[in-house]
């Protein structure tokens, strides 16, 4: 829900971890393994079919996981932008999800192009509902082009990325348990959906607003801007020293604490929620009093959800959970890793006392 959101290591991820964006596949891994299921062994079915006797019941929580998230997008985007022009945007971007499963995925049974088409996904929201105001009103505002610039960044860089590992590691096995049936793999890509969605609805709605009625460039911009610019480099940093670290020899089979990763055993992430909540920033001066594309005036605020839904589900859902207890089965025995976890916050980045107990045994 990479998806993305970034590519995820640290103490909470193996060497050989196949992590992706914050996101999705590891939110309905936890969901799959938590009802003790196994995918079956050939085949493929359109509702979960281990042989388990609660397989109805788990199907039909996938089905009502996934008209939720449907309703979701659509009630945001509609209450942000307008019930006409607010739901083509969450319509658009879980459908192409919708096809790419339907039509790809879910036949060959591959997840090869999860990352990419949610990559892809952002870049044509962006581009799609900066050019439908364009169209309409005959001009732009340098906010939106900002903001629109910065998602255009953001999704090449980490879609390239992490299009780029999986070609090299050939498969996700988070979906391994989730491919075979078609409500759950089907599901794992309409999250992904709202995961786009949900994430860039500041950017979404302020490329909706009218340029004429919004204010000029101002401080507040510009601290969205340096905001956004400090999340982008912690996550391209971060990114970098894991894969820097995990093409050294001695560290294969280890957890990563050097680096940015010292300072946060999920630095990445941060980075990720850091980067949203400049965009929110840098796009609520278009929410004010001539903002009256929404379902009121300052609808736009609404998309300070943006922020708290990618912090929430990094940290209470999918990402940090599953990675720590991934971390904690492979070296919950270690005292130095104990310290390490001791010392070192999981997300934000921020300094910490380090000991002679928790340095890296590289």
């Amino acid at each position: 829900l990479r998806q993305g959101a970034t590519s995820e290591g640290g103490p909470a991820a193996m060497d050989s971890s196949p992590d992706s964006t914050p996101t999705t596949a590891s939110a309905m891994e936890s969901a799959s393994l938590s009802s003790g299921k196994e995918p079956a062994a050939r085949g493929r079915h359109f509702f979960l079919a281990t042989g388990d006797p609660s397989d109805g019941l788990y199907s039909a929580v996938w089905i009502l996981v996934t008209i939720a998230f449907c309703g979701l997008s659509a009630g945001l985007g509609g209450a942000t932008n307008g019930w006409e022009l607010g739901l083509y945007a969450p319509l658009f971007s879980h459908a192409v999800q919708w096809l790419v499963c339907t039509l790809h995925a879910f036949p060959y049974q591959t997840e090869v192009y999860y990352d990419l088409t949610g990559s892809i996904t952002y870049a044509l929201l962006a581009v799609g509902t900066l050019s439908i105001t364009a169209g309409r009103t005959r001009s732009v505002h340098a906010r939106q082009l900002v903001a629109t610039a910065f998602v255009l960044v953001w999704c090449t860089r980490l879609g390239s990325f992490l299009f780029q590992r999986i070609r090299r590691d050939s498969k996700d096995g988070r979906f391994d348990s989730l491919k075979p049936y078609f409500v759950a793999f089907f599901g794992t890509w309409n999250i992904q959906g709202a995961w786009c969605f949900l994430t860039g609805l500041a950017v979404w709605a302020a490329n909706a607003c009218d340029p004429a009625e919004q204010p000029a460039f101002g401080w507040l911009d510009g601290v969205g801007v340096c905001v956004w610019c400090v999340g982008f480099g912690i996550e391209v940093v971060a990114d970098r020293q894991k894969a820097a670290w995990r093409a050294l020899p001695s560290s294969k089979g280890r957890y990563i604490d050097v680096g940015l990763w010292r300072y946060s055993r999920h630095p990445n992430y941060f980075g990720e929620w850091l980067l949203w909540t400049g965009q929110f920033v840098l796009c609520a001066s278009a929410f004010g009093s001539g903002d009256a594309t929404g379902a009121f005036v300052g609808a736009g605020f609404l998309s300070a959800a943006s922020p708290v839904f990618v912090y929430l589900l990094l940290n209470y859902v999918s990402g940090v959970p599953l990675l720590e207890k991934r971390s904690d089965e492979r070296w919950g025995g270690e005292q130095v890793y104990l310290a390490y976890k001791r010392e070192t916050y999981v997300f934000f980045l921020l300094p910490t006392r380090r000991t002679e107990a928790s340095r890296p045994l590289l």
